[in-house]
C-alpha cells in the first residue's frame, strides 16, 4: 500500500528512492563523552539479526508503571511504521520482525531488556526509552554489545554516544528557545520574569534546570523556587503551596509520566489558573493532556518540535491513520511522531549502507544525507558524530479540546548543539548527569 505521508531520502538516491508510509558526562566542567563502540562483535551481531526473509528489531518502552501512559502511543507509532514498511516490501528485501519488551518505568529493567534484545534476540537495532534514566541505563549496553538505539524524546543534552541516534530535541532546540519566548511574552507587571522550577527527581529535570540556572545571569530572570518529586509521585500539594507563596510568573514544568496528571489537577483544584501563574511544560504532551482532561491543561504553555494540531496535509494524514488504527480517541504529539520517524530514518540509513551491520549504518547516519519528510516537517540527521537532528521549535497553548495550538515557532530548523558550545554562559557549566 503506497502511502503519501512521509518520504525518507538519501541525497545521492533522491531521484529514484521513496519510502512509502508516513513515514555521558561525569560531574565537573562539560567534557564530551561516549565510546566509539567499535569492536569485532559488530559483524556477528549484524549477521545474526537478519536471517532468511526477516530482520529483527527491538521496541523497548514502558508498558507498565508511571511512564506507561506516555510511552504506549510510541509503541503503537513504531509498530505502525514497521507495518507500513513491510507492506511496501521491507528493508533490503527483508520483512521487519519486532520484539517488544516492557521497560516497566525502571532504568534497571530497561538495561536488562536491552541486553536481552541484543544478546538473545540478536536485534539489528532498538527503538525506545523515554526518561534519561532509562537511556543512560541502556547506553553502556548498546556500546558494549555493538547495538544501536534510536532515542525519540527530548532530553537534557550534554551527551553523544556512538551507539545512539537522538531524534528528538536537545536543550537548544527546546528549553532555551522556550526561555526566549517567556522573556519576551510572560514578564510580570514589574517588567521582570520570576520562575519556579518544578520537576521529577532524576537526571533530565535536574540537568535542564541547572542549564536554566546557568542562563540566569545573561537573561536576567529571577528563580523564586526549585522543587522535585519522585517519578510516579501523586501528591503535589506541598509544592503547590510553595508556588502560591512565592508567586512566580511562570512554572517551568519538567515533571514526567503520570505525575503530570496529578500536578495539573491539583493545581486547578487549588484555585490556580494560567491567568494567575502560567506553566511552561517540556515533557508533557497531548497524551498526558488526554489522561488528565483538557480542562486542567487549558491555557497552559508547552514547548516541543511538533503538535498534533500542526495544520499540514502530512500532519493531518498521520493523525487520521493513527486514529483509524488505534481508536478515534487517540492523540499523537511530538514523542509519537519521533518514535514513528525513527523507524524510517533507520530504514534510510540501512539502505544507504546496503547492510544491517551497525557500523555502516552509523556511518550512513553521520553522512548528513539521511532525512525524512515527516508530519513535523523535514527532519535531517546532522552531519557528524553527535547523532542529533535538525528540527524546528514550537511553543503552543492548550485549547479547550486538549490540543496544543502553536503560538510561536522558529523560522528555520535549528542545528543541534547538545554540548552548548555556542553559548558563553555555558562555558563554565558544571553538572552531574549521572
Amino acid at each position: 500500500m503506497k502511502n503519501k505521508y512521509l518520504k525518507s531520502t538519501v541525497s545521492f538516491m533522491l531521484a529514484g528512492t521513496m519510502l512509502f508510509g508516513l513515514t555521558a558526562c561525569s560531574g565537573g566542567a562539560i567534557a564530551e563523552a561516549g565510546s566509539t563502540g567499535k569492536t569485532d562483535k559488530t559483524e556477528e551481531t549484524a549477521k545474526s539479526s537478519s536471517s532468511g526473509d526477516t530482520v529483527k528489531v527491538g521496541i523497548l518502552h514502558s508498558q507498565s508503571g508511571t511512564m506507561a501512559m506516555a510511552e504506549k502511543p510510541m509503541i503503537e507509532a513504531a509498530q505502525m511504521a514497521i507495518d507500513e514498511i513491510n507492506e511496501d516490501g521491507g528493508v533490503l528485501g527483508k520483512q521487519i520482525e519486532y520484539v517488544l519488551e516492557d521497560g516497566a518505568s525502571d532504568a534497571a529493567v530497561f538495561a536488562e531488556k536491552a541486553t536481552k534484545l541484543l544478546t538473545k534476540d540478536k536485534v539489528a537495532t532498538i527503538f525506545g526509552c523515554w526518561t534519561s534514566a532509562s537511556r543512560k541505563a541502556v547506553l553502556p549496553v548498546v556500546e558494549g554489545n555493538d547495538g544501536l538505539l534510536w532515542y525519540p524524546v527530548q532530553y537534557e543534552g550534554l551527551e553523544s554516544s556512538h551507539n545512539i541516534m537522538y531524534t528528538a530535541p536537545c536543550p537548544n532546540q527546546q528549553a532555551i528557545p522556550a526561555m526566549d519566548y517567556l522573556m519576551e511574552n510572560c514578564k510580570g507587571d514589574d517588567g521582570t520574569l520570576k520562575i519556579f522550577l518544578f520537576g521529577s527527581d532524576y537526571v533530565y529535570p535536574r540537568t535542564t534546570n541547572t542549564i536554566i540556572k546557568a542562563m540566569q545571569k545573561d537573561y536576567g530572570y529571577e528563580i523564586v523556587g526549585e522543587e522535585y518529586i519522585p517519578l510516579g509521585y501523586t501528591d503535589c500539594s506541598t509544592v503547590i503551596t510553595k508556588i502560591q507563596e512565592t508567586k512566580p510568573d511562570v512554572i517551568i514544568n519538567t515533571i514526567n509520566g503520570d505525575s503530570n496528571v496529578s500536578f495539573f489537577k491539583q493545581y486547578k483544584d487549588a484555585g490556580l489558573s494560567p491567568d494567575q501563574i502560567q506553566t511552561m511544560s517540556f515533557s508533557c504532551y497531548e497524551e498526558d493532556i488526554r489522561g488528565m482532561g483538557a480542562e486542567y491543561a487549558e491555557g497552559h504553555l508547552f514547548a516541543w518540535n511538533y503538535f498534533q494540531s500542526v495544520d499540514t496535509e502530512a500532519s493531518k494524514a498521520f493523525t487520521e491513520k493513527f486514529k483509524e488504527l488505534y481508536g478515534e480517541d487517540k492523540v499523537t504529539g511530538d514523542p509519537v511522531v519521533n518514535a514513528y520517524e525513527g523507524v524510517y530514518l533507520w530504514k534510510a540509513a540501512v539502505e544507504k549502507a546496503g547492510t544491517f551491520d551497525v557500523e555502516p549504518v552509523i556511518e550512513a547516519c553521520e553522512s548528513g544525507e539521511i532525512e525524512a519528510e515527516t508530519p513535523e516537517g523535514l527532519v535531517t540527521i546532522a552531519k557528524g558524530t553527535t547523532h542529533h537532528c535538525l528540527q524546528k521549535v514550537l511553543v503552543g497553548k492548550c485549547d479547550a479540546d486538549g490540543q496544543i495550538q502553536t503560538l510561536w515557532e522558529t523560522e528555520d530548523r535549528v542545528e543541534p548543539d547538545p554540548w552548548l558550545k555556542s553559548y558563553d554562559w555555558a562555558k563554565d557549566l558544571s553538572v552531574d548527569t549521572e
